[in-house]
């Protein structure tokens, strides 16, 4: 049976992925776990992950906050891929890509659609991260300004800066394309396989962010 992955999605170990994890594993603070998280709100020892035959299973060990899984705060929660952890002020998505698109395509044509309203249990990757304070939301004097373009860039790096900007320009082009707009009641939905996408974009951006900044990580 194949390992298990965790993506940081945000916080402060944003970039990291922990590829072919075996269970059991914990996650924590300290260093005594398996995956340690650079959070001051995560408890010591957070929770564990285990497996039941062939499902996955969360663990919540008593931690001060409390452990989320898709905006729900669960004791005990069956994992799957493209669900979401979300600890302290770190959020984690379970899955690597091949998993999460096993996943959709399991589904089938009729693919579920994500909104406001999905609550039961067996749904992943819920919109709505019910935290005291969302991982999305940003100091507001950060994002005043739209970031400049770096001076004196060699050919090269032009054509690299490019490639990165028509990947994102392409992927959120997709999206945007199979949002519903509701007029009405001024919402947008998007399809559960849409909604991976734009968290496997999320991750992406987490690990080209952290390789930049550190030229040395190697993504453990």
């Amino acid at each position: 049976m194949s390992g298990v992955t965790l993506k940081v999605l945000h916080g402060a170990d944003r970039g990291k992925v922990f590829g072919d994890l075996i269970p059991p594993f914990t996650v924590g603070r300290e260093e005594v776990n398996d995956i340690q998280l650079n959070d001051e709100r995560v408890s010591r020892c957070h929770f564990k992950i285990q497996r039941d035959n062939d499902r996955l299973v969360l663990t919540d060990l008593d931690s001060t906050n409390g452990t989320k899984v898709n905006g729900v705060e669960y004791p005990l929660k069956i994992l799957r891929s493209g669900d979401l952890i979300s600890v302290g002020r770190s959020l984690m998505l379970v899955g690597s890509e091949e998993e999460i698109a096993q996943r959709l395509a399991a589904l089938g044509s009729e693919n579920p659609t994500m909104s406001r309203e999905m609550s039961s249990s067996e749904s992943s990757v819920a919109l709505e991260l019910s935290q005291e304070k969302s991982p999305f939301q940003m100091d507001i004097a950060s994002v005043r300004e739209i970031p400049s373009i770096p001076d004196n860039l060699s050919p090269g790096q032009k054509a690299q800066l490019c490639e990165i900007l028509d990947f994102l320009q392409h992927r959120l082009c997709k999206l945007v394309e199979t949002a519903k707009i509701d007029e009405t009641s001024q919402s947008v939905t998007l399809k559960l396989s849409s909604w991976q996408r734009l968290l496997g974009v999320q991750a992406r951006l987490g690990e080209m962010h952290r390789k930049i900044a550190d030229p040395d990580w190697d993504g453990e």
